[in-house]
C-alpha cells in the first residue's frame, strides 16, 4: 500500500476530516472530544452502490495480505476488528492535522465551526478531489463525520459518501499506541 493510501485510510480512521481544515490556519482547529481509545465505524457508498467496510474486505483477503494491513495499520494507531476499528488519540495526535502536510495542494474552507459542528469544503486541485463535510460532536465521548466527495481520475469521476460514528471507550489506550497524523513512506 502506498503513502496516499495508507494516509486515506488513517485520516478515514482518524478523528474528523474536519481537522483537515487546519491547513489553511495558523493554529489548527481541536477537535472537542477526549483522547483515549475509540471505537470508530465507517459506512461508506461509492458511485450510489454501498461499499463493503473494511472489516469485510479484509475477511476477503489471503491471510498474510491481511496481516500485513492489519500490522501496518496497528503500527499507525488503529487496530481493525470485526466490532469495528479502535483508534487512539492522544492530545498530541487531536491537535495535529493529518492534512497539514506540505505535500498536499488541499485548501480546506470552514463554513460553520462552533463547539458542537463543523462544517467544510475541501479542495484538492492537483488531485482532482474535492469534498464537502460535516462533523457533530454530540458530546465530548462521541461524535460522527459525514462527508461527500468526488475524485477525478483522467476521464473517471468517483463520487462517495462517507459517514464515521464513534464513540470514547476509555482514556486507556493499552498496547494500541497513538495514531499517527503524518505516517513516513
Amino acid at each position: 500500500m502506498n503513502r496516499a493510501g495508507l494516509c486515506t485510510l488513517i485520516v478515514a480512521f482518524a478523528i474528523v476530516t474536519a481537522a483537515c481544515a487546519a491547513q489553511a490556519q495558523t493554529k489548527p482547529p481541536v477537535p472537542p472530544i477526549k483522547p483515549g481509545l475509540w471505537q470508530v465505524h465507517i459506512e461508506r457508498e461509492v458511485n450510489g452502490q454501498k461499499a463493503p467496510d473494511m472489516s469485510e474486505r479484509m475477511k476477503n483477503m489471503p491471510p498474510e495480505k491481511r496481516a500485513q494491513i492489519e500490522a501496518m495499520m496497528k503500527q499507525h494507531g488503529v487496530a481493525m476488528g470485526d466490532a469495528g476499528n479502535q483508534v487512539c488519540y492522544t492530545r498530541e495526535s487531536l491537535d495535529h492535522s493529518p492534512w497539514a502536510d506540505a505535500q498536499t495542494d488541499c485548501k480546506p474552507t470552514f463554513t460553520t465551526r462552533t463547539s458542537s459542528n463543523w462544517k467544510w469544503h475541501t479542495s484538492c486541485p492537483k488531485s482532482g478531489y474535492e469534498a464537502d463535510g460535516e462533523a457533530i460532536f454530540n458530546d465530548p465521548e462521541n461524535y460522527t463525520v459525514k462527508s461527500a466527495s468526488e475524485s477525478k481520475i483522467g476521464d473517471t469521476v468517483r463520487k462517495s459518501i462517507t459517514t464515521i460514528t464513534a464513540k470514547w471507550q476509555g482514556a486507556d489506550c493499552g498496547n494500541l499506541k497513538p495514531v499517527d497524523p503524518n505516517p513516513k513512506p
